[in-house]
């Protein structure tokens, strides 16, 4: 690619990256819960392997392209963190490598929780996806239905955390929780 040739509007990446990551959590949260019959979290490898994995991977190549170093390291981050999920899930791994899988990427999901600097939504976001793994490696070394029950709850909450902002950024609805409104603002 030239480097004349922009590689794509910062904001069109900002926005569908959340969007993939929003939908893959909502998804992958679901499937923990169990609130819907006959659907587990095994249902939602596809989504994470193509939407989360690939595709949230590339569109944080083409953040840092765009110059935006905390939007690349989320997307490509957490993009090699589904593929990695996806492709390890099942009786692949042992539930407690497993576990020490999901700590690790929630260290990386704890420092964007603290480097996001776009407010209560992306915090939130990335937050909950914090406590969610966290809660989920709780449960693989403990073999606790109820904890990874506990964190699809909260990936859900926080998958519609990152729907509605890419949603909201789409149709410049307000971002600002509160008095006072800044106005419709990438979720990133």
């Amino acid at each position: 690619m030239d480097n004349d040739v922009s590689a794509g509007s910062t904001a069109t990446t900002s926005t569908l990256g959340h969007l993939a990551l929003g939908l893959t959590l909502l998804a992958f949260g679901i499937g923990h819960t169990g609130v819907i019959s006959g659907v587990s979290a095994a249902d939602s490898v596809s989504l994470a392997t193509y939407i989360g994995g690939i595709a949230l991977f590339l569109l944080g190549i083409l953040e840092f392209r765009g110059g935006n170093g905390f939007n690349g390291t989320a997307f490509a981050g957490l993009g090699a963190f589904w593929f990695t999920w996806a492709s390890g899930a099942g009786d692949k791994v042992t539930a407690h490598a497993g576990g020490t899988f999901l700590v690790l990427f929630a260290l990386l999901a704890l420092t964007l929780t603290v480097g996001a600097a776009s407010g209560l939504f992306s915090q939130g976001m990335y937050g909950l996806l914090f406590l969610s793994l966290v809660l989920l490696a709780i449960s693989a070394f403990a073999d606790s239905g109820s904890l990874a029950k506990a964190a699809g709850w909260v990936a859900a909450v926080a998958g519609l955390l990152g729907w509605y902002g890419a949603t909201a950024a789409l149709a410049k609805w307000p971002m600002a929780v509160g008095g006072r409104s800044r106005g419709a603002v990438a979720a990133g």
